[in-house]
């Protein structure tokens, strides 16, 4: 049996592991890394791992609104559903537990959310205040 996520130290795990399947994804691949650059990435997980430290423990560490980095990207559902398969995946392969079911079922809400919002830009013509 697997160990739930626990810590900070655990959260740095799963997404460290998220963006090592992401730089492999055909479809997410380009994405990030026309927003991130192909450079080292290192302060953007760190600042991931802090959001779902806040998400998940009530961390203080992440700064920002998590929509926003999203609200005027060209993303559609398809694009959401790899993200959650990948975000499941690097938590399943070493973690199992009420607080990785936890994170799994934020990360859907979560897409939902950012897709609704798109949509809805998208639809209304209208641009997110940024």
């Amino acid at each position: 049996m697997k160990a739930d996520i626990k810590n900070y130290s655990d959260l740095q795990l799963c997404i460290t592991r998220f963006y090592e399947l992401l730089a492999t994804d055909e479809m997410l691949n380009p994405i990030f890394y026309d927003r991130l650059g192909h450079g080292n990435w290192t302060n953007h997980i760190n600042k991931i791992v802090d959001f779902w430290d806040t998400v998940l423990f009530a961390g203080t560490n992440y700064k920002g609104q998590s929509f926003l980095p999203h609200a005027t990207m060209q993303l559609e559902q398809k694009h959401f559903d790899q993200w959650l398969a990948l975000f499941a995946q690097s938590i399943n392969e070493n973690f199992e537990g009420p607080k990785a079911e936890e994170a799994i079922a934020k990360a859907k809400t979560m897409a939902i959310l950012f897709m609704s919002k798109i949509n809805y830009y998208k639809e209304n013509g209208k641009t997110p205040l940024l």
